[in-house]
């Protein structure tokens, strides 16, 4: 597949197009082409590097949203080695393809799967609905969250989402209501609960399976009350300020953390999770295996208590 590039890429892009017409005129000319072949890949690595680091709040957006990026089936799939059976339907409506989520096995232990999944091209964002999940989505989510208590397995919740479905008909459905319902019942769940947002975390679309003993995010994903577009258009009636916005919501990772609203961030490959799809697995993976044996060592209750206190101290504040 070829690499798309964002606009801030395009330095990137360039010395890419050198390195490839390079090569290109050493197998034409039969020429050793390897010193100046060595110059542009180290120039390349410090670029990538020197853009990465220093990524304004709407880039990392951006970058979050790369349809490269690798989606929740992918993760999974890397993850569990392909030992992942999906479980479908809530029993009451229908089954939610926005939300996805079974039984997976990270070398040899069971966990429960649950996140949001999109589509890479037109036909399967239509059937992902974007990864925009209906209330039917979030009652599956919980559906397999206590199915997963029921059997002492752990849950993971992979997060990714432009929020949850807007429209007449969920609302209609109770899309509230379930969302709701998930933040009281995750509360004391009694099984480990780790979320990682893995590309946007929008709204209470995000928040619906977000609530865990542990809440991660990769280094550029965001997470955040509404988008930056969605913020410009009400404070300034269009989405000509959405940079302006993503700065003041101070929605990324770094942000998260500094306010005491995560509990860590996990780096990802230089030039994004999609520059180095296999490496960024194996880092998930790692992170993941590393949380879950430490929470199954926890007394339930203990894990409880602190589940709920956690989230009971975010935005307490005392009256001088």
């Amino acid at each position: 597949m070829e690499k798309i590039y964002l606009e801030f890429e395009k330095p990137i892009e360039e010395i890419q197009e050198q390195i490839k017409n390079t090569i290109e005129v050493g197998e034409k000319g039969k020429v050793d082409v390897s010193s100046t072949l060595e110059e542009l890949s180290k120039k390349l690595e410090e670029t990538t590097k020197d853009i990465y680091t220093n990524l304004t709040p709407w880039q990392k957006v951006q970058v979050s949203r790369h349809q490269q990026r690798p989606y929740t089936l992918d993760y999974i799939e890397a993850i569990t080695k392909g030992e992942f059976i999906e479980l479908h339907g809530d029993r009451n409506v229908k089954d939610d393809k926005a939300m996805v989520g079974g039984f997976g096995s990270i070398d040899g232990k069971t966990v429960m799967f649950i996140g949001q999944q999109k589509g890479r091209n037109t036909k399967q964002r239509k059937f992902r609905n974007f990864g925009m999940a209906n209330p039917e989505g979030y009652r599956k989510a919980l559906r397999l969250m206590k199915l997963a208590e029921k059997f002492n397995k752990p849950i993971v919740c992979l997060i990714d989402t432009p929020g949850a479905f807007p429209g007449l008909e969920a609302e209609e459905r109770g899309q509230g209501e379930a969302i709701a319902r998930n933040l009281y019942e995750m509360m004391t769940l009694k099984v480990p609960v780790i979320c990682v947002i893995i590309g946007e975390g929008a709204s209470g679309g995000a928040l619906g399976i977000g609530i865990g003993d542990k809440v991660l995010m990769l280094e550029n994903t965001w997470y955040s009350v509404i988008s930056p577009e969605s913020c410009s258009s009400i404070l300034w009636r269009d989405w000509d300020h959405k940079e302006q916005a993503a700065t003041a919501l101070k929605l990324t990772s770094k942000d998260m953390l500094k306010n005491k609203l995560i509990d860590g961030v996990i780096k990802e490959p230089i030039g994004g999770a999609h520059s180095d799809a296999d490496k960024m697995y194996k880092k998930l993976k790692t992170e993941l295996k590393k949380h879950i044996n430490k929470l199954s060592e926890v007394p339930i209750q203990e894990l409880v208590d602190q589940r709920v206190n956690k989230f009971c101290d975010m935005g307490a504040y005392k009256q001088a």
